[in-house]
């Protein structure tokens, strides 16, 4: 902006040096010409003022007439500061600036201010009063040039540069704020996208993890959406049921899960509690299963029905050891009710057999009854081992382990067997290293 006001300033001196010019040489102009040319060319847009002025700063010329004569600025200007076209803000009376372009003005010799110069200036208000005319009007001017050194002064408005000054501070703040906000909302979109991407992350990780414990479960797990499709089903469920998930996703849960599941359904849309039944299934397969269940309906914060969820275990083993644990009861009690009952016959087997053993003696002279005697006291003896099974049987008795030598262990169990091998006409021979631990 200030580059232009410079490049108008400029323009208007030399437009007004060359109309000067040729007015004085072309058509005689005189100074009251000149003086309405000045006039003239300060009606301009944005033109606040022309003067021209001697050395002294008097006004030699003036748009406004009232000022010619008048001292304009106290300081002579050098021929250095002014041969080229300068500039500077001044400030007017009414308190607005005015941007001042100004330079040495050249005229010709015989310019008509000269005289007028004298008459208006010199002779009325100017220093030299009572001084020979001469010695200002016809001396010769500066750098060689006749007549007084002149200096013309253009006064530019300033409010249109005052307004570009204003709009561009403004541009300028509404520049910055908008930068300024760009910035803030970049750092928190950046914000907001690491935000994003960190809860992405975690969400995936949490998805992962949740898929993981869904389909590593050890118990069935099979979930529906609200129309009734099979939207999970883990591999538990795929042993169980006997379908593979692949097959089962996007199906209808009805043709996928046995009718006794499926019907627990009725029951959830009337109460909205979790349903646990034990219930025995028909698979695919055609084969009964029985499953303990628990289901339950899905439902959004808004009360939206989302699906259902079938939680189940194969119970298949559990009844087996159930049975198990049945059995082993009523060996139990059976082992009780034998240790009683063996105990309670013990006691009268060792009457009999003393009574047996008492008549064997005292019949010794008589083959006969001597050999019903001891053939009781053998029955007897049979009856006592009998109930001896029967009550270790009962009472598994508590094994004590100690270290032992392996050849003693033999021998020792070699002649609790030598007399039934004798018996039954088999000999038994054993070699034993000593050396055995």
């Amino acid at each position: 902006m200030t580059r232009l006001l410079i490049e108008k300033g400029a323009a208007l001196i030399r437009s007004f040096e060359a109309g000067a010019r040729t007015g004085v040489m072309g058509m005689g102009w005189g100074g009251t010409q000149l003086q309405r040319l000045l006039v003239e060319t300060a009606k301009q847009p944005d033109i606040l003022y022309l003067v021209v002025t001697d050395e002294s700063g008097y006004t030699v010329a003036h748009s406004d007439p009232e000022q010619i004569g008048q001292q304009y600025r106290d300081a002579v200007l050098s021929p250095q500061e002014v041969d080229t076209v300068q500039w500077h803000e001044v400030q007017m009376k009414k308190g607005n600036l005015a941007f001042e372009v100004y330079k040495r003005f050249k005229p010709i010799k015989g310019m008509p201010w000269q005289g007028r110069m004298h008459r208006h200036g010199m002779m009325m208000r100017g220093p030299g009063v009572g001084r020979d005319p001469a010695d200002r009007s016809l001396k010769s001017g500066r750098n060689g040039q006749n007549g007084p050194a002149l200096y013309i002064f253009v006064g530019l408005d300033m409010s249109a540069m005052e307004a570009a000054r204003v709009e561009a501070r403004r541009h300028t703040v509404a520049m910055s704020i908008g930068v300024l906000l760009i910035g803030l909302a970049v750092m928190v979109s950046l914000f907001l996208a690491q935000g994003y991407k960190l809860a992405t992350r975690t969400l995936a990780k949490v998805q992962a993890f949740s898929d993981q414990v869904v389909e590593n479960l050890p118990m069935g797990l099979v979930a529906t959406d609200e129309n009734g499709e099979v939207a999970a089903f883990n591999q538990t469920a795929e042993a169980i049921l006997g379908d593979s998930s692949h097959k089962a996703l996007g199906e209808k849960a009805a043709g996928i899960l046995p009718p006794e599941l499926w019907q627990l359904t009725e029951r959830l849309t009337t109460k909205r509690t979790i349903v646990e039944e034990e219930l025995d299934c028909q698979t695919t397969r055609g084969t009964g299963l029985p499953l303990r269940i628990s289901a339950a309906g899905l439902h959004g914060e808004d009360n939206t029905f989302l699906g259902y969820v079938f939680i189940f275990r194969d119970l298949m083993e559990v009844r087996r050891l159930q049975q198990e644990v049945e059995r082993t009861k009523r060996l139990a009690s059976l082992g009780s009710l034998a240790a009683g009952v063996a105990h309670e016959i013990r006691n009268p087997l060792s009457s009999v057999k003393g009574f047996a053993t008492y008549f064997r003696d005292k019949l010794k002279d008589n083959p006969q009854d001597r050999d019903t005697a001891t053939t009781m006291i053998q029955e007897v003896e049979r009856l006592d081992r009998v109930i001896g099974q029967l009550l270790e049987f009962a009472r598994p008795s508590t094994l004590r382990i100690k270290p032992v030598r392996v050849a003693d262990l033999v021998q020792h169990s070699l002649k609790l067997i030598d007399g039934d091998a004798r018996a039954k006409g088999i000999e038994v021979k054993s070699e034993v290293p000593s050396d055995l631990p």
